[in-house]
């Protein structure tokens, strides 16, 4: 932290977030791009070489298609909040927001979220990545065989970093807004 005088009294600015935990923090939002795609590609029709009752090309673009695209834009949403652990919208509310508007976010109120998040995250990829070959998973009837399993792997694959890059931000969010300010945060 540096303090600077202004007007003949000392104010300590905020620390400054490192480019190495912004990088994380972008990175951990775009890990969730590749799989996303590949699901809004499925919603608009295209072969994804699942031939199953409900991921088969003859129901997209359809009812399902909503959903696949609904939970790809949901997804993406938790991944780009990682980005408010990096920007002032994280540690302050934003002004336009009612009754809310300027206040300072508690530290904990983003915290505990952002690492039950990690730690979810971590869990639920870790767990798919062992079992992403099971029956019941890639191994089962009607799943994507060859290139399409291939490129599948490949879009879910970045998910496994998305936990970690969420701790990593995480952690560095609790370090910088807790230095220096007291027992209350």
């Amino acid at each position: 932290m540096a303090d600077t005088l202004v007007a003949g009294t000392l104010v300590t600015a905020a620390p400054q977030v490192p480019r190495s935990v912004r990088l994380a923090a972008y990175a951990a939002a775009l890990t969730l791009v590749p799989s996303g795609l590949w699901r809004i590609a499925i919603a608009l029709g295209w072969d994804s070489g699942f031939t199953d009752e409900f991921l088969r090309p003859g129901n997209f673009p359809g009812a399902g298609s909503f959903y696949l695209i609904g939970l790809s834009l949901l997804a993406e949403a938790l991944g780009l909040l990682t980005l408010g652990l990096v920007h002032s919208w994280g540690e302050e509310f934003p002004h336009w927001v009612p009754a809310l508007g300027g206040r300072t976010i508690p530290v904990m109120a983003a915290v505990i979220p952002a690492s039950l998040g990690a730690a979810l995250v971590i869990l639920i990829t870790v767990a798919g990545a062992f079992t992403w070959n099971d029956a019941d998973n890639m191994s089962a009837a009607g799943s994507p065989e060859g290139g399409h399993y291939w490129l599948m792997t490949a879009c879910y694959l970045p998910l496994l970093a998305w936990g970690p890059l969420l701790a990593v931000v995480t952690a560095a969010y609790y370090r910088r807004r807790h230095r220096g300010r007291g027992r209350g945060c």
